[in-house]
């Protein structure tokens, strides 16, 4: 019996059982699961390329990382995956997987995903969304952390500087908005 003729046999009760699932799930909406699943094995893929060559390095793990480092990669991964999803400036980095439908916020822009179902789609939606992003961004954050812990305390440094200053930009907009006059909001 040779492996590769059993495959197919094996393959199609696989293939309607996950074609079922599909359909159960989504109920006619055209949403990426092979796509997603997909980028999952891919971020699976790099985080397991990633540790092995880490081991084979020889690079020692930190057995504990001070809390003021993981403040400073938690703030920056929040900056930095929501610069990627939002932004202007990063536009062109979604553009060929969302539309363009307006601003959604101070200086962020709103995008929708141009292809419903496929690569494309599950691109874009992980593109648009910041949420999903940290885990790519953060992921990124801790191998540097490990392999190179003065420069990723050095970007991540950055970036959540900008955190601050974006902060900073909306206290002094209220502040010029009224947000201290103390007649503001009081009944005429």
């Amino acid at each position: 019996m040779a492996i590769p003729n059993e495959l197919p046999r094996i393959g199609a009760p696989v293939r309607r059982w996950a074609r079922t699932q599909k359909q159960e799930y989504t109920q006619g909406e055209p949403r990426p699961l092979g796509a997603d699943l997909g980028a999952m094995g891919v971020y699976v893929g790099l985080v397991g390329a990633a540790a092995a060559a880490i081991r084979v390095s020889g690079r020692e793990l930190p057995t504990r990382i001070p809390l003021g480092d993981v403040a400073l990669l938690t703030i920056a991964t929040f900056r930095l995956a929501r610069r990627i999803a939002k932004d202007p400036v990063t536009a062109p980095v979604r553009a060929p997987f969302t539309s363009y439908q307006g601003t959604s916020g101070e200086a962020e822009v709103a995008e929708e995903v141009r292809e419903h179902g496929g690569v494309k789609h599950a691109i874009g939606e992980l593109l648009t969304c910041p949420f999903c992003l940290a885990q790519w961004v953060g992921t990124g954050f801790v191998l540097g952390y490990v392999t190179a812990p003065r420069a990723t305390r050095l970007a991540a440094l950055t970036m959540t500087m900008v955190a601050g200053s974006d902060v900073l930009q909306f206290v002094y907009d209220a502040i010029q908005n009224g947000a201290l006059d103390p007649d503001r909001g009081a009944d005429s």
